[in-house]
């Protein structure tokens, strides 16, 4: 099946009711085995048991830019390629994104809290995050409140495209400004500078987090596709009532 196939809402139904229950299972198997290694790993020298928060904080922030980058894309395929689930891809996306957002503000002040003495401070980097959580709300607030589908497909369309600025900004923040956060150490020039008894758990809850957004999401646009064939329905059902009335 390819991607062209999968641009029928039915055949992705179809294809989507297979896959879940795998992504499912591998899901809870992955994020059982994160969740245990990231338990074994050692206390760090400086920031002791605390630094285990970033097993959470780290997959949720990743995630945060990632889902924005997920409806980036959609939002092209609205605009440019009109693909009939790219506005059902971005809207399925956008509470995800919210959330991993929420999670990655929530944890990264718990563990701010023992290691800066704040729980918060308006950093670049802070900042440019909760600028993209209240994005998020913004967007899921605009597709409810537009009554029309397809206008409000495309006004989400152009907002998050014009939203996707703020991703280079928060990935860059701690290079181009003076901020509490430390360079990037996992995905940087010459390697990971984080030792493996570390870097392993985190990756492994990477992927885990990964997994759990596929399947989140999938599930999201599944329901989205039959709220939308149910809203069609009863929107025929009063244009034959209206016409046998007449």
């Amino acid at each position: 099946m390819t991607l062209i196939d999968l641009a029928n809402p039915t055949r992705f139904l179809a294809f989507t009711a297979r896959l879940l229950p795998w992504l499912v299972a591998a899901t809870a198997i992955l994020l059982a085995v994160g969740l245990y290694q990231s338990a074994m790993a050692p206390d760090d020298y400086q920031q002791g048991a605390t630094v285990k928060i970033m097993f959470i904080h780290v997959p949720n922030a990743w995630l945060s830019m990632f889902v924005w980058g997920v409806m980036s894309l959609a939002a092209l395929g609205t605009l440019v390629w009109r693909h009939p689930l790219a506005d059902v891809a971005a809207k399925a996306a956008a509470p995800l994104g919210a959330a991993f957002t929420f999670l990655a503000l929530v944890t990264g002040s718990l563990w701010g809290r023992p290691m800066w003495g704040t729980y918060w401070e308006w950093d670049a980097r802070l900042t440019s995050v909760l600028i993209l959580f209240l994005m998020y709300l913004g967007l899921i607030a605009l597709w409810r409140s537009v009554e029309d589908p397809s206008r409000a497909a495309r006004a989400a369309a152009v907002l998050t495209l014009v939203g996707a600025i703020n991703l280079p900004i928060i990935k860059f923040s701690v290079d181009w400004w003076n901020t509490l956060h430390q360079p990037a150490s996992v995905m940087r020039m010459g390697g990971s500078t984080l030792d493996r008894a570390f870097l392993i758990p985190l990756l492994v809850m990477a992927v885990a987090f990964s997994l759990l957004f596929l399947t989140l999401h999938l599930a999201a646009m599944r329901n989205e596709i039959l709220r939308r064939r149910v809203r069609a329905m009863q929107m025929i059902h009063v244009a034959q009532a209206g016409q046998r009335a007449g």
